[in-house]
């Protein structure tokens, strides 16, 4: 779960929902329940955690409900046999419409128990909420997806669309096994989809209780980092020289802090500022719907650039976040690294930002290396009605009066190796989360019982929605 949900701080509207307290669980829920406590208690963290084990442990839920071995694919590599995932195949009826797939990842953040409260691998219910590390960030999906095949394989359910269930591990690390892009690349047969159900959507309540907006995210940036390194022969710091590496890479940063990034809009972020525009009010407001009516109206873009996270919202950004360099107190520094953290903009190439970067800094001393491999550019979906249409009807029935807001995430998620296949992805709406986000990566983290119980009917009847549908 990445930066999405930061865009829906709105004003509250005044027929925004209410979060009802916690009613006794149904017998259905209280399997559900038993599954997520197994997953949540399932440390998948990259030190000294697995992931194969938290996807062994779903496909014998899968197995026990009465689905085929064929039906469930476990894979992991020989490099990284913990990072394993799962591959589940509910077979529609028509051979004529592409499959769907349920996408979640079931890695986790790290997390310290001298950290916490609370025991991070521990289920525990308190005061109304489920805590542990993951149970928003993303085992609440990942559960709710299991259990929605468990429950469509008991009741006989057969859709007309094929429906795929891919859990994956290495969402939350970089620089390791990455399940949903070993997927991407490998298995095509298996994730060439109509379209993907992934993270990054959500509600958000005001904090005290009401459910302000419902998010579908319809796009995201990419993420690339690239490190900035200068040399230099150094020598005795008693007689420098202005030839300094340091010197050189603060003059490089500095055009990087300047460096200013297009304007730029899909049919999401358009919407959106639409939508949000009239939700906030106020000059801020009014500038979001001018800017979403006229791109080239600067005066109302100078305003909307005010709030930071529109900013970013609607152009690539690139800042320095890390720095390395010198050997000793007293010697002149003979080399300097820097990385410079890059939100790529969906449909533009990381190639170009490098060039960008190459003609900003305008310093042919300074090396510029990207770091994370080759990824592929990020796809914009499209608003597509038959996603936008159940989504939003959906919601008016489980959330009434709460409008549904198609934005685009600042963050990334594993939506970004969906791209080179042309499958567009969409971060679903259902569960919410307060303000504070309910400690996502953080200390602590919490998902209220209502939340994911009501998310888990709603994502269970939208999924069923999209199978029926042609």
């Amino acid at each position: 779960m990445k930066s999405a949900l930061a865009l829906l701080v709105l004003a509250a509207s005044a027929t925004a929902a209410t979060a009802a307290d916690s009613p006794p669980l149904r017998p259905d829920q209280m399997e559900f329940r038993s599954l997520f406590r197994e997953l949540v208690e399932t440390n998948t963290a990259h030190s000294n955690g697995s992931c194969t084990l938290a996807a062994e442990r779903m496909a014998a839920r899968l197995k026990a409900a009465g689905f085929k071995d064929e039906d469930l694919i476990l894979f992991s590599t020989p490099d990284a046999p913990k990072d394993g995932g799962l591959v589940a195949t509910l077979a529609g009826t028509s051979t004529a419409l592409k499959p769907m797939v349920l996408l979640a990842h079931i890695d986790v953040v790290e997390a310290k128990r001298e950290d916490w409260v609370r025991d991070p691998f521990t289920f525990i219910e308190e005061n109304g909420n489920y805590y542990g590390r993951g149970v928003v960030d993303d085992k609440a999906l990942a559960a709710i997806w299991t259990d929605a095949m468990v429950r469509f394989k008991k009741e006989g359910y057969r859709p007309k669309r094929t429906i795929r269930l891919a859990l994956t591990c290495g969402e939350e690390t970089s620089g390791v096994f990455n399940g949903a892009q070993w997927l991407a690349q490998n298995r095509k047969d298996l994730m060439d989809a109509a379209f993907v159900l992934n993270e990054g959507g959500g509600g958000l309540t005001d904090g005290k209780g009401r459910i302000v907006s419902q998010n579908l995210q319809v796009g995201e940036k990419n993420y690339q980092d690239f490190v900035l390194e200068t040399t230099n022969p150094g020598g005795h710091s008693s007689i420098p020289v202005r030839d300094n590496a340091l010197y050189q890479m603060a003059a490089a940063l500095l055009k990087v802090r300047d460096l200013e990034f297009p304007l730029m809009m899909t049919d999401t972020t358009r919407s959106f500022l639409a939508r949000a525009g009239e939700m906030r009010g106020g000059e801020l407001g009014a500038a979001m719907i001018a800017l979403a009516k006229n791109p080239e109206d600067k005066a109302a873009e100078a305003i909307v650039n005010t709030d930071r996270t529109y900013h970013s919202m609607l152009r690539t950004t690139c800042v320095a976040t890390l720095e390395k360099g010198g050997h000793a107190t007293n010697a002149l520094p003979q080399s300097v690294t820097a990385n410079v953290n890059c939100r790529i903009f969906p449909g533009v190439p990381s190639n170009e930002v490098q060039a960008a970067l190459v003609q900003a800094i305008d310093d042919p001393g300074v090396k510029i290396t990207p770091q994370n491999g080759d990824h592929p550019v990020a796809l914009p979906p499209p608003l597509d009605p038959k996603i936008v249409g159940p989504v939003e009807k959906l919601s008016a029935k489980y959330f009434p009066g709460v409008p549904v807001l198609p934005s685009m995430s600042t963050g990334a998620t594993d939506a970004v190796y969906f791209g080179a296949l042309k499958v567009p992805v969409y971060g679903v709406p259902g569960i919410w989360l307060d303000p504070d986000l309910n400690g996502i990566h953080g200390l602590d983290e919490r998902i209220a019982i209502t939340s994911l119980m009501t998310g888990r009917d709603y994502l269970t009847d939208l999924v069923k929605m999209l199978g029926s549908a042609k």
